[in-house]
């Protein structure tokens, strides 16, 4: 009998993001004991591997051999498919507890780079300057062209307080950027709230975890204990990349409606085709209770915004698909990353697994989510001048391999990164940018969030605004046609 896990969230350095969405059993000897097996093409497996274990230079042992295949096979088939050993697959089960030793960030592998999803706030990648979107194209003196990035994943993780180097190549920079990073034992803070001014409140998650939903209750009961008239509520799930998916249904039935869908999965399996709703019994443990009874009932017709970003994926997806479908919330930032996959974790022995892609989700309307991502209501970039960083960062239809979109034609607005040539990969100094503090007052997406809950102008995108003024134009001009055939 293999054990299942779901999993929303995206692979992670040091411990992986995310998982335990559900718990079950299946009988996956008797599924498997039913399927053909590919004789011939098994045959030819197992000469591969009797003439490495005869004619190679040197002895391989039997289980490197073998781990490697299997670990080959599951990588092949998409971004998020992996084998998990022994030591990944601890991480992966620490890391819903958020705490996990490592450098603090959300990967993926494209052109044979690893490439940052988003670094994890507050973690060391972070404090050093790495930004989603940039390419990892040395790990120490090591070039990482023709790793696995089960591989490389291998070499960033470590003890606590030990060092690496890496070299990384970002589309903004003339020249490498090389950052040394200690790794550490991170223990993120899920949630964070303030009121940003009277009667104006800001909720964050970071990321996705166990006492995410718990975690979330609380800060909001303490926002309204500091001020019971607030008109306005900032959720920002910006550079989020996921995780559970109760996390995902608790925070979503937080501010929607009790018992509505808050999302569905389809996959090849009968248990894969699910829908979840906005019930405690969908978000939370049975002997807990319900942590969202508490709350005052104002949170739930509060006008809200949702602030996104292309770091928004997965589970934060899933919140924001909901609450833009249920027209709950105004969706304000940048197209999100377009993460809409479910992986099962299935456990092989009692230290591996396998974590395979098993479903896509849906919104309530059903919309997929997967390789498109969440479109803003208002188009908002980082900064007042723009955000071209922002448009070259990494989303799923970027990633090699990916699923694609079931409900409608793929779109992608980004070609591939171009390979760099070897010479830039020389180690050299550049100088770093100080990341965005969210909620401070140099926050631009948040001011814009604020101007929305006042009534006040929102600073759109460059391309938006051009578009909006054309209309607006347009409109002008039918007016006047219109006023002259009176």
């Amino acid at each position: 009998m293999g054990s299942k896990i779901k999993n929303f969230g995206l692979i992670s350095l040091g411990m992986i993001a995310g998982v335990a969405a559900s718990v079950q059993f299946s009988a996956l000897a008797q599924k498997n004991a039913g399927t053909p097996l590919p004789v011939e093409e098994l045959r030819q497996l197992a000469d591969v591997f009797g003439l490495i274990k005869s004619d190679y230079v040197e002895p391989v042992e039997d289980n490197k051999l073998l781990t490697e295949a299997i670990s080959g096979m599951v990588a092949s088939l998409d971004p998020h498919s992996a084998y998990l050993d022994k030591k990944a697959y601890a991480e992966l089960r620490e890391g819903t507890q958020g705490k996990f030793v490592g450098l603090g960030i959300e990967v993926g592998m494209e052109d044979g780079y690893v490439k940052i999803i988003s670094p994890i706030e507050d973690s060391p990648a972070y404090r050093a300057g790495v930004k989603a979107g940039d390419l990892i194209t040395r790990l120490d003196s090591q070039p990482v062209k023709g790793l696995s990035l089960d591989e490389a994943v291998k070499k960033m993780r470590g003890e606590p307080n030990t060092k690496i180097t890496l070299t990384l190549a970002r589309k903004t920079e003339d020249k490498p950027i090389v950052v040394t990073i200690t790794r550490e034992l991170i223990k993120q803070q899920s949630v964070k709230a303030k009121l940003i001014e009277p009667g104006y409140a800001w909720l964050r998650i970071a990321q996705f975890q166990e006492p995410t939903v718990e975690d979330m209750a609380k800060k909001i009961q303490t926002l309204y204990a500091q001020d019971p008239n607030i008109k306005g509520l900032v959720l920002d799930l910006r550079n989020d990349p996921g995780g559970v998916l109760p996390g995902a249904i608790g925070v979503s039935a937080a501010f929607l409606p009790k018992d509505v869908v808050v999302v569905s999965t389809n996959g090849q399996l009968p248990d894969s085709k699910a829908t979840y709703y906005a019930k405690r019994e969908n978000y939370a443990n049975r002997a807990v209770g319900d942590p969202l009874s508490k709350l005052p009932e104002a949170i739930k017709n509060v006008p809200m915004v949702v602030l996104i970003n292309t770091g928004s994926a997965s589970a934060s997806e899933i919140v924001a698909g909901a609450l833009q479908d249920y027209k709950r919330a105004t969706i304000i930032g940048t197209q999100s990353f377009g993460k809409g996959s479910v992986q099962t974790i299935r456990q092989l022995s009692a230290d591996t697994a396998v974590k395979l892609t098993t479903a896509r989700y849906y919104t309530p309307n059903g919309r997929s989510i997967q390789a498109k991502g969440i479109v803003p209501d208002l188009n908002v970039e980082e900064t007042a001048d723009g955000d071209g960083f922002n448009s070259l960062r990494t989303r799923e239809a970027d990633l090699q391999k990916h699923l694609t979109n079931d409900k409608e034609a793929e779109q992608t607005n980004k070609g591939k990164v171009d390979e760099l040539e070897e010479e830039q990969r020389l180690i050299a100094m550049a100088k770093r940018s100080k990341p965005l503090e969210y909620g401070s007052k140099d926050d631009f997406q948040l001011a814009q969030a604020l101007n929305h809950l006042k009534g006040l102008p929102v600073k759109v995108a460059k391309a938006e605004a051009k578009e909006e003024m054309k209309d607006e134009a347009d409109t002008k001009s039918d007016g006047k046609s219109d006023s002259k055939k009176k």
